[in-house]
């Protein structure tokens, strides 16, 4: 068996025997958003160090954990502080929390990040919903022997993030009276923040927003058929956009201060996708 889908299914299966839950959509929270799942009616718990072979998230603030339960009647798996790349952890570990969660049975994935403002037009506080991405020097998740069992191993990406969720994002964005901006998502692979000629050349490319996420998970849910669809909370103007020095500081300050808008919007679209 391919060691990578081995680990998946060790993981799958250590979850199993916890939790006997089917959700229907999968959410990570991005920074900022962590306490969104202490506010849904929670079912169960787990932390990643419960899982056998999980990778654990090491970033502070990111609690590493799943919440199992409900968001209106929808019965969700909240992933409460996701994996990076930069950990240095293995991109196949990166994206092992994402398919575990299209194994439990969630056929949508909503993601959610902090991102830098590429585009002159977006300010901090920003919400931008991803209508497509960009990778730069980070590895596909798809690298190495396909698992069959997930996906083709020359997947379609012409719609990575679905069209039919993005309207849900917009009407209910609508719903809650916010402005919404629409873009580009770069992932770059973090952790320091990209340098003023980076950025200028992320604009060059057509990007809207940058961040050290999301990206790959997105490609690793739709390689198994997984719908997705992914918002940006703006938390700071790229560098060399304005004369403020870039810290972790600012990117939890701005999510704060727009967080309950945040959590409105996405108990909206988890009712109503």
């Amino acid at each position: 068996m391919n060691a990578v889908y081995e680990k998946l299914i060790t993981c799958v299966e250590s979850v199993k025997k916890k939790i006997d839950f089917k959700p229907e959509v999968a959410l990570i929270l991005g920074s900022g958003l962590g306490d969104y799942a202490d506010d849904i009616k929670i079912e169960q718990t787990i932390d990643y160090t419960e899982i056998k072979d999980f990778p654990i998230s090491t970033v502070k603030g990111h609690k590493g954990r799943f919440v199992f339960g409900y968001v209106g009647n929808v019965p969700v798996v909240i992933m409460q502080g996701r994996i990076h790349f930069y950990e240095g952890y293995k991109m196949s570990d990166v994206v092992l929390p994402t398919r575990l969660m299209g194994m439990l049975g969630a056929k949508k994935l909503i993601l959610t990040n902090a991102a830098g403002g590429v585009n002159f037009d977006y300010k901090p506080g920003d919400f931008m919903m991803i209508q497509d991405h960009i990778t730069m020097n980070i590895p596909s998740p798809l690298i190495g022997e396909n698992m069959d069992e997930l996906g083709v191993r020359f997947p379609d990406m012409s719609e990575v993030y679905s069209k039919r969720m993005q309207n849900v994002i917009q009407n209910a964005a609508e719903k809650q009276n916010l402005k919404l901006q629409k873009g580009v998502y770069i992932q770059l692979t973090g952790p320091c923040y990209e340098t003023p000629a980076e950025v200028r050349a992320c604009r060059t490319l057509g990007g809207d927003a940058v961040g050290m996420s999301t990206a790959c998970e997105a490609i690793a849910a739709s390689h198994m058929g997984m719908e997705v669809c992914g918002i940006s909370c703006i938390t700071n103007m790229a560098a060399g956009m304005s004369t403020e020095k870039l810290s972790h500081a600012e990117v939890q300050e701005t999510a704060d201060r727009v967080a309950d808008q945040f959590k409105n919007l996405i108990t909206e679209i988890i009712t109503t996708i």
